[in-house]
């Protein structure tokens, strides 16, 4: 994606996409007035004062200000204890000369100070697909230039790549779906019901995976993360299963990771050791997971690959990114449901270059590494007046 002013074009490079954040966009701009560098980056930092197009957001009863009283400002605190803050700016946005999707005016955040993981990754910002009219698809689906729906697909493990459709794409065939209520929570919710290993359900009511704020599908969160009753039980369940393999110590000495190797350095070959592990929802469709699902290798020791799902401080269920390795999700937001489809994501973001998701069927309505917590609160900022009308398209991206 590009934020494309009028002199010289800006290129961020937006590796972090989170559907559980509402905001737009967050690139990182220089501040004049202070000399120390503050954040990681990989690209050059966006200046608002060399384009002729950006506009500021101007303080208003529907924001956060600055000290000034003049710009509207914006704060996100993640869970693994990261932070972004600046100024809402608005600018033209391009998707990349693959996409048929026309540039675009959007509101995104400015990008002043990062904390954290934020901070460390060469990533330049982050894109925000959450629910939200600050967020990337409302803004997009707002203009009425893509349908209410986008996909992800990350690569699997050691691999990398994929793809992001903006738009609706038809669904392939065996897509697993599940309802996802839009007012359960600020969040994607999926109706979970059972988790099974190796072809059996795990001893738990169907009420452990609806506390709080149910269960939650952010793949911008690393990793999954389990109500305590869940966990131990699971872990205990997998642990059984692969007695046979010998328990190390983990990367990090602050956590008490779960950690065995001598499972051999291919992954394509964990399946024959261990288990698959099944997600049942409440339609009794499956969603099934290899290894490289819940799995990370431990890069330090050959061979070697600890638990990737973590007992939740917090009684909510959070399935990460971790989860999705390998598998297309299609966020139909139009028909509150979220789809399921194992595939190559690789191979899938290679092929999907030269795909653009279809323009719209019909015309929107104009209603609507490593965390211990449930994702964190978002303040919620309506700047309903500042959506201008937009031209059609659609975008396809390669991760």
């Amino acid at each position: 994606m590009h934020i494309l002013p009028s002199r010289p074009p800006f290129s961020p490079t937006f590796v972090s996409h989170s559907p559980a954040s509402s905001s737009s966009i967050v690139v990182s701009a220089r501040v004049v007035r202070l000399r120390v560098t503050l954040f990681s980056m990989q690209d050059p930092r966006f200046q608002p004062n060399l384009s002729s197009t950006y506009q500021p957001i101007k303080c208003s009863i529907n924001c956060n200000c600055d000290n000034e009283g003049v710009q509207c400002t914006y704060e996100r605190r993640y869970a693994e204890m990261s932070s972004s803050s600046g100024v809402l700016g608005e600018d033209i946005v391009s998707f990349g000369n693959e996409s048929e999707l026309v540039p675009q005016r959007a509101v995104f955040g400015c990008e002043t100070l990062e904390t954290g993981d934020l901070y460390s990754q060469r990533a330049d910002g982050i894109m925000g697909l959450g629910r939200g009219r600050l967020s990337v698809m409302d803004q997009l689906v707002d203009k009425r230039v893509i349908d209410d729906s986008f996909s992800l697909c990350y690569g699997g493990m050691g691999v990398g790549g994929g793809a992001m459709v903006l738009g609706a794409i038809p669904s392939p065939p065996g897509m697993v779906f599940t309802h996802s209520d839009p007012f359960r929570s600020p969040y994607y919710n999926i109706e979970l019901k059972e988790i099974h290993v190796a072809g059996k359900p795990l001893k738990l009511s169907p009420k452990v995976f609806d506390q709080r704020h149910g269960t939650v599908l952010d793949s911008g969160t690393t990793y999954a993360y389990l109500p305590e009753e869940a966990f131990l039980a699971f872990k205990d369940v997998l642990i059984k299963k692969i007695h046979f393999l010998k328990r190390v110590h983990g990367p990090d000495p602050s956590y008490n990771d779960i950690c065995f190797s001598g499972a051999g350095r291919d992954v394509t070959q964990l399946s024959k050791i261990f288990p698959e592990v099944d997600m049942v929802f409440n339609n009794g469709q499956k969603w099934s997971l290899s290894p490289e699902n819940y799995l990370f290798r431990y890069t330090k020791v050959s061979g070697a690959y600890c638990l990737g799902i973590f007992k939740n401080a917090d009684s909510t269920t959070l399935l990460g990114g971790i989860l999705v390795r390998n598998t297309l999700v299609t966020y139909d937001r139009e028909n509150d449901k979220i789809g399921f489809w194992k595939t190559n994501c690789s191979e899938l973001g290679k092929r999907l270059n030269y795909v653009s998701a279809p323009p719209p069927s019909r015309l929107p309505s104009d209603s609507q590494n490593r965390s211990t917590e449930i994702l964190p609160p978002v303040v919620p900022v309506d700047l309903s007046q500042n959506v201008f009308p937009g031209y059609g398209g659609s975008n396809t991206f390669g991760l």
